[in-house]
């Protein structure tokens, strides 16, 4: 699902506590008992660390989510993203990451070294703290470690994704293209609908 951000929050990402201060934000605008549950997010960067999106890719249980690469890189394929940053809330107010918070790093760092992605950073966060993997020197401890070194089989799935996911792209670029002619010639927004598959936010964005 992604993420609405006003203006401000498209902002140029200099630190984890830049990050943090709009995570915070959209952890906070979630009610009482959303935010009781673990959410994952991505925040996209592109090559001057501006915030180009944030995909919540997973919403889970009180103290655990499902999470994987397709899942987490899909966004970033299709944003052009160059770089992202990892973030997830622990409902408890506890931000010390789990064994499983640093498998998972460590496995997504080294999907997107295959796919030029950069994973730089992984914040857990609470309602008014937070734990950053980077500035910890999390991050770079697990890009010495050999436990999840992608393999001639993951390769290749990874690389079939990631061309369908390009290819999924370039179907939708077309249809806009399509959609943005038959806008400018008076259709409306149901008919570009139907005829080219796109939703009515695609279509308002035109």
């Amino acid at each position: 699902m992604n993420v609405r951000l006003t203006q401000e929050q498209k902002i140029r990402v200099l630190n984890s506590a830049d990050v943090y201060k709009v995570m915070q934000q959209v952890l906070l605008r979630e009610n009482k008992i959303r935010r009781n549950q673990e959410h994952f997010w991505v925040v996209g960067l592109d090559n001057a660390n501006k915030i180009l999106f944030i995909e919540l890719v997973s919403l889970g249980a009180v103290n655990r989510l499902l999470v994987n690469p397709p899942e987490i890189f899909r966004m970033a394929i299709y944003k052009l993203a160059v770089k992202m940053i990892l973030v997830h809330n622990h409902p408890s107010g506890e931000t010390e990451p789990s064994q499983a918070d640093l498998d998972l790093t460590d496995r997504m760092m080294k999907t997107g070294e295959l796919i030029n992605i950069e994973v730089v950073d992984h914040l857990v966060i609470s309602e008014d703290k937070y734990y950053s993997f980077a500035n910890a020197g999390v991050m770079s401890q697990l890009k010495k470690t050999g436990k999840y070194e992608i393999l001639d089989k993951e390769k290749a799935e990874t690389r079939k994704w990631q061309a369908e996911f390009e290819k999924e792209q370039a179907v939708k670029d077309s249809n806009l293209m399509i959609a943005k002619k038959m806008k400018d010639k008076g259709y409306d927004a149901d008919t570009i609908k139907e005829l080219t598959g796109l939703t009515k936010w695609d279509i308002r964005k035109l």
